[in-house]
C-alpha cells in the first residue's frame, strides 16, 4: 500500500499530520500532487473547534484541512481527453462529488496529492499558465470569493467604493474593483501593514479606523452626499463588508448616502445588533455574498499577476 501525509484537524487548537493510503484512480478522476495550498479563515476555525461538528448529536469530527490548493496533474484516468500529466491546475472544491474539499468532506487540499473525482475541465479544475508561481494560483480560490462579492456590487466606473477589511477577501475585492474600472477604491483596517499592502495592490487611499474617523475621511475622500432625509453623508456608493464584525456594518449604515450599497461578504461568527434605522433613512440595499457560483475559474491571470507581484512601496494615499 501507497501512503501520503495529510493535515487534518485534532483536538482543539491542534492539528494532525497523518499517513493515509495514496488514491487510486477511477476512468474518470485524475491525480494532482499538490504544490501550494492557501490557509483560510475556515481552517483556523476548525482547528480551534478541534473538526466540525458532523457526528452524532453535533460531536465534532476530524477533518481534514485546506481547500485552496494549486498543483500538477501527475496521472489520469483512462477515460480523461483534457488533462495531460504536467497540467498546472486549480480546482472547485465545491464541486467534488464526495462533498466540498476541506471544509467537511473526505477530501483535502493540505496533502501531498489530491484525487479529483469525476474530474471535468472548466467545472472541477482549469489549467492556468507556467508562468503563474504555484503560490500565486493558490490564491484562485480567495480571488474568487472576492470577485463574487465585487459582481454582486455591480459596481460601474463611475462609482466610489470602500472596503472594510484588508485581508485576502478584502485585498481581493480592492483589486477586482480596479479592475472593473472603478473610479475611487478606499480600503480600511486597523493594521497599519495590512494598509500598506492595499496601497501596493492598487488602492487609492486607506482608513486607519482605529485612530480615524472613517464618516469624515470618506467626505474627504469621496465628497459630499445625502441620505433621504438630505442629511450629510459621505458621496460613498459602495460600502464592502470584508471584516465580519458589526461595528463596520453599523458605520455603512450610518454613513450610507441615498441609494447606497452594502454587500457582505465576510463571516459574522455570531449575531449582532445592526442599526436598521439608518438603513431607512439611506434607502440602501444591502446584498449577501456567498461563495463563487460562477466566478472560480473567471480570473483574469494576466492582471492578477501583475497586482499581486506588486511593489511595497506605498503609492496611494495614505
Amino acid at each position: 500500500m501507497h501512503t501520503m501525509k495529510s493535515v487534518q484537524t485534532g483536538t482543539q487548537g491542534t492539528v494532525n499530520i497523518v499517513d493515509i493510503e495514496r488514491p487510486v484512480l477511477g476512468p474518470k478522476d485524475a491525480l494532482m500532487r499538490i504544490r501550494a495550498c492557501g490557509i483560510c479563515g475556515t481552517d483556523a476555525h476548525y482547528l480551534h473547534m478541534g473538526g466540525s461538528p458532523q457526528g452524532p448529536g453535533g460531536q465534532m469530527i476530524s477533518i481534514p484541512l485546506g481547500h485552496e490548493p494549486a498543483g500538477e496533474i501527475v496521472e489520469v484516468g483512462a477515460k480523461i481527453a483534457d488533462l495531460k500529466v504536467g497540467d498546472r491546475v486549480v480546482v472547485n472544491p465545491m464541486a467534488a462529488p464526495s462533498g466540498i474539499i476541506g471544509c467537511g468532506g473526505t477530501l483535502g487540499g493540505m496533502r501531498e496529492y489530491l484525487l479529483l473525482e469525476n474530474v471535468v475541465v472548466g467545472k472541477s479544475v482549469a489549467v492556468f499558465p507556467d508562468t503563474v508561481p504555484f503560490d500565486v494560483a493558490a490564491l484562485n480560490e480567495p480571488m474568487a470569493v472576492a470577485r463574487h462579492c465585487v459582481n454582486r456590487s455591480e459596481a460601474s466606473p463611475t462609482d466610489k467604493a470602500v472596503v472594510f477589511g484588508a485581508g485576502p477577501i478584502g485585498l481581493g475585492a480592492a483589486i477586482w474593483l480596479k479592475l472593473r474600472g472603478v473610479q475611487h477604491v478606499v480600503v480600511a483596517d486597523v493594521i497599519p501593514d495590512r494598509l500598506k499592502t492595499a496601497l501596493a495592490v492598487g488602492a487609492d487611499a486607506v482608513i486607519d479606523s482605529s485612530r480615524e474617523d472613517v464618516t469624515a475621511r470618506l467626505t474627504e475622500l469621496h465628497g459630499q452626499g445625502a441620505n433621504a432625509l438630505g442629511q450629510r453623508r459621505p458621496d460613498t456608493d459602495i460600502y464592502i463588508d470584508a471584516a465580519g464584525v458589526a461595528a463596520v456594518v453599523n458605520t455603512a449604515l450610518t454613513s450610507g448616502k441615498w441609494g447606497a450599497k452594502l454587500v457582505t461578504v465576510a463571516v459574522h461568527k455570531k449575531p449582532e445588533p445592526i442599526n436598521l434605522g439608518a438603513m431607512l433613512r439611506s434607502e440602501m440595499t444591502i446584498i449577501a455574498s456567498q461563495g463563487y457560483p460562477t466566478e472560480i475559474f473567471e480570473g483574469n491571470w494576466s492582471g492578477l499577476v501583475d497586482r499581486l507581484f506588486f511593489d511595497p512601496r506605498p503609492t496611494g494615499t495614505v
